[in-house]
């Protein structure tokens, strides 16, 4: 009887630690960002191809003090609709968050893409993770300034487009819209993902730029110097929105991120899913922890009966 009850204490020697660490490891937190047009956070994060290696993402990394690994996860949770209460003026692409601060940076070259007034696109939202919420897209106003701080009055009070609950096909959302037809040179497109499923709310920064000379007859969502045919995708959904009247829309096309230095980048609609920045580990690793926890809690309570059986 002794030699049992020493092998089930060592049993569950083992098993404890096995159950404490899959607690502790808990879900992993990963959820989106835009990728066309290409957010701050998805071009200087290690997906952002060609365009990490841009000033601005230099030095947004670098007054960050580290890479944006994970780019699908600036969230603010409880805001409730009060975007314009809880993020502070000057912070609007960090969502106030420290570990985004570099995204703040105020600067002119930073990886944009080119559009065109007044016409028709679709905004790509890369997501790791499904929810139920609302998207809310806004454009900075005529005369925005991209060498000082984005602030809440370089937006409009209302969006220019608002979708709800899209669909999510092949890892991205698929938001149609049309851009207001007065905006030239350099402009933020701001994106606000407020979530029903959870208390979260995502922020994202956008940088676009539209040519001078206004709408052309003809035209589309992409300048001519960004004109790449689009990859066709089977059973491709997107969303119907909301917008505020506009020009009649062209047939969009795809956009493609630009360099200071003119060259481009792509922006894939679907990228792959980022770690938790709260634990830094991998996104395969509440699965693996799981098995191990279940493992573990079958372990123990095996044990459990073994010992008393055994009295």
């Amino acid at each position: 009887m002794t030699a049992h009850r020493t092998a089930a204490a060592a049993a569950v020697a083992v098993a404890a630690p096995l159950l404490l660490m899959t607690c502790a490891v808990g879900p992993a937190q990963a959820h989106g960002a835009p990728t066309n047009p290409v957010s701050r956070v998805v071009a200087c994060s290690p997906e952002g191809g060609s365009a990490i290696r841009t000033a601005a993402c230099a030095a947004a990394i670098a007054a960050n003090g580290a890479p944006f690994t994970a780019w699908d996860n600036l969230r603010v949770a409880g805001v409730g609709g009060r975007d314009r209460q809880v993020i502070p003026d000057g912070r609007l692409c960090s969502g106030g968050l420290p570990a985004y601060k570099g995204l703040d940076l105020a600067r002119a070259d930073w990886p944009s893409t080119r559009m065109t007034p007044g016409a028709s696109f679709t905004l790509s939202y890369s997501s790791t993770i499904p929810h139920t919420g609302t998207f809310k897209l806004y454009l900075t106003k005529p005369g925005y300034d991209p060498t000082k701080p984005l602030k809440w009055s370089d937006l409009p009070a209302k969006p220019f487009a608002t979708a709800t609950d899209p669909a999510l096909v092949n890892g991205a959302y698929r938001i149609k819209a049309t851009l207001p037809s007065d905006r030239t040179g350099r402009q933020m497109l701001y994106t606000i993902w407020q979530n029903t499923s959870t208390t979260d709310t995502y922020y994202s920064c956008s940088d676009v730029v539209f040519p001078s000379g206004g709408t052309s007859a003809g035209g589309s969502g992409a300048g001519a110097a960004a004109q790449t045919p689009a990859p066709s995708r089977q059973g491709q959904e997107t969303q119907e929105t909301t917008t505020s009247p506009a020009a009649p829309s062209p047939t969009p096309t795809r956009q493609t991120v630009s360099s200071p230095t003119g060259t481009e980048a792509s922006s894939p609609d679907h990228l792959t899913p980022a770690a938790d920045s709260s634990s830094g580990g991998s996104s395969t690793l509440p699965l693996v922890a799981g098995a191990g926890g279940a493992a573990a809690f079958l372990l123990t309570a095996g044990v459990a009966v073994t010992l008393r059986r055994r009295r």
